[in-house]
């Protein structure tokens, strides 16, 4: 399922989410485009960090954990994160306030590196903690919870198979959570070795999203528009 937009207007223009966007693109084209493996390297996140047993070391967990946000490993894997933070991070935003929002995005992130790290170091091999973690989307996903939490009956126009559908955001963010849960169980029964996507960061993120949101709500999202 690929989303194309919602139905709830904003009432002001987005300009956290907005810089968000332009700050991850220009990571990617200007810092890690010209050395992606020294990049990745120098400040992408590792698990191994924070038991210091990482038989490569760029800059230490405390900073990683914020670089990596801002990194990714694909055009794939950006266009992909910044499509969905466009489509539902305004609408938060909006119901937060910018620094609010701005504080509630990076929380979201640290709570779903924060996950991810436990998962990893507790139930994976050493090596699997020497995998790099980079990417938006645990942040990301922390948007995901509270949009779902704030606007369950918007809707969403989606791609499904080559056909456009408007599907109810409690059922394209619940499918989306529910293939989390499944392929983060799937991914302890069969590690990847080699890395793969970071199935616990989206859950804890997620999680993170839904049960801090209304903690730090300002306004009521606007009313979707049919």
């Amino acid at each position: 399922m690929l989303p194309l937009r919602d139905n709830v207007p904003t009432r002001h223009f987005p300009i956290v989410t907005v810089a968000l966007i332009v700050a991850n693109v220009l990571v990617w084209v200007l810092y890690q485009l010209p050395d992606l493996q020294g990049s990745v390297d120098e400040l992408a996140y590792h698990p191994c960090e924070v038991e210091d047993s990482c038989p490569t070391v760029g800059e230490d967990w405390p900073l990683t954990a914020l670089t990596s946000m801002f990194m990714h490993g694909s055009w794939l894997h950006l266009l992909g994160n910044m499509l969905f933070l466009w489509i539902f991070g305004n609408n938060i935003e909006d119901a937060l306030g910018r620094v609010r929002y701005l504080l509630f995005y990076l929380v979201g992130g640290f709570a779903a590196t924060t996950v991810q790290t436990f998962v990893t170091l507790a139930y994976a091999s050493d090596a699997e903690a020497t995998i790099p973690n980079v990417g938006a989307s645990g942040a990301v996903s922390a948007v995901l919870g509270g949009y779902l939490l704030l606007l369950p009956r918007a809707k969403v126009l989606t791609i499904i198979f080559f056909i456009l559908r408007e599907v109810p955001a409690i059922l394209f963010l619940g499918i989306w959570f529910a293939f989390q849960l499944l392929d983060g169980g799937a991914s302890l029964a069969h590690p990847d070795e080699g890395g793969g996507v970071a199935f616990f960061a989206h859950i804890g993120g997620f999680a993170f999203g839904f049960l801090v949101v209304k903690l730090v709500q300002q306004h009521r999202p606007m009313s979707p528009t049919h």
